[in-house]
Parts: structure tokens; C-alpha cells; sequence
């Protein structure tokens, strides 16, 4: 019988903020969306779902006062790399088990990610990621502490660094998280901004958010 229970008090978060942002054409950290930046947003839906914050990139952001932790592998290494960081940062802090990244740029994930993502976790080296619609966004997960050197061997051996290969090593359970309700229509919690259209699609679903 299975007696772990994560301690959801203890869920260290990071929001990964080191994209190459190439088709947005700058930092994608500092766009304003709605008058606020794309990090100010993410950083105010995931503090109070988690016990500690910090930031991943490549520098630190623009008016950005969080904890800043760069990757430690190094070479752009990929969205991997900046996971990996996390992983690194939660084992820092006490007896946390996990933590939970997300993107810096999907400005409308839930506002229950944690408690959804927590729940599905019954063994210290369980990962829980979301999905919606039938697609998986593995940047928005729960990931183990315990796993931070696997994952540096991994990147460091891999050449495809494909986040799905890495998964499929370890104990892995999918949370399917509904579409969110607003006034136009439903609008999928994990909608990223990558381009211009997109943040003007972003600004769009501002106006009508229930």
C-alpha cells in the first residue's frame, strides 16, 4: 500500500521565462498584456498556489524583484534545461519534494494548477503534467526533486532533448484540465502567446474573462 502524501504546504514554483522568444521579436517576460507584463501576470496567478517563487532565464527580467535562477546547464540547452534548474531550486528548500513550473508565456493557466496537479501525486518520483484538449503542456508540471541529476544526464547525452522521450523514462500521469469559460467563448487555460497576433488574440480574451 501507497502511504505518500505530498505535502501540498511545500511546493516550491518557478516560472520558466528563458524562451528564445524569436517570433515575438523580444522578451517575452516583459509584453504587456493589459497594461501589465506577461511575467507580472503569471507571477500573480502562481504565487498563491505555492510556498516559494523564482524565476528561470536567461537574465534577469526587467522589473522582476523574485528569486532569479539561471540555468546551471549550460549551452541553451532548452526548455529542459530551465526544468531542470527548477528541480535543482526546489531541493534546495527543505524537505520539498516537488515543484511546479509554468510558462511565462500563457498568461490564463488556472488558478487551481497546484491543487489539480498535487492531487495526482501519490510516490516521491511521480511527475503530474496538464493537458487540455487532448494536448499535453508538459512546462506546466510537478516534477520531483530527486529527478534533477537524471535530467542533467539525460540533456547532457540526448541529442533530441525531446521533453516526451525524458518522460517516457519515468512514472508520468497526464491532468486533464477544462476549458475555461468567458463570455465569448471557452478559452483553453494553457493559450500561449508566441506572436504579435497572438498577444492580440491574448488581449482580446482579456476583455471578456469571466
Amino acid at each position: 500500500m501507497n502511504d505518500f502524501t505530498l505535502d501540498r504546504s511545500n511546493i516550491p514554483g518557478v516560472v520558466l521565462a528563458g524562451g528564445r522568444s524569436s517570433r515575438m521579436g523580444r522578451d517575452k517576460a516583459s509584453v504587456t498584456l493589459g497594461g501589465h507584463s506577461l511575467l507580472s501576470r503569471v507571477l500573480d496567478q502562481l504565487t498563491p498556489q505555492v510556498s516559494s517563487i523564482a524565476v528561470n532565464a536567461d537574465a534577469i527580467p526587467e522589473n522582476c524583484s523574485q528569486r532569479f535562477i539561471p540555468d546551471i546547464i549550460p549551452g541553451k540547452a532548452g526548455p529542459m534545461a530551465g526544468i531542470h534548474a527548477a528541480m535543482a531550486y526546489g531541493a534546495t528548500l527543505g524537505d520539498a519534494t516537488h515543484v511546479i513550473t509554468v510558462s511565462v508565456d500563457s498568461p490564463f493557466f488556472p488558478h487551481d494548477l497546484v491543487d489539480w496537479l498535487a492531487a495526482a501525486i501519490d510516490t516521491p518520483e511521480k511527475i503530474a503534467i496538464a493537458t487540455s484538449e487532448g494536448r499535453s503542456h508538459p512546462v506546466f508540471g510537478l516534477w520531483p526533486v530527486v529527478l534533477a541529476d537524471d535530467l542533467r544526464s539525460w540533456i547532457a547525452t540526448d541529442e533530441k532533448r525531446r521533453v516526451r522521450d525524458f518522460l517516457l523514462r519515468h512514472d508520468v500521469t497526464e491532468v486533464a484540465f477544462p476549458l475555461r469559460p468567458t463570455r465569448a467563448s471557452l478559452l483553453d487555460p494553457f493559450f500561449n502567446v508566441n506572436t504579435p497576433d497572438d498577444l492580440a488574440e491574448a488581449e482580446r480574451w482579456l476583455k471578456v474573462l469571466v
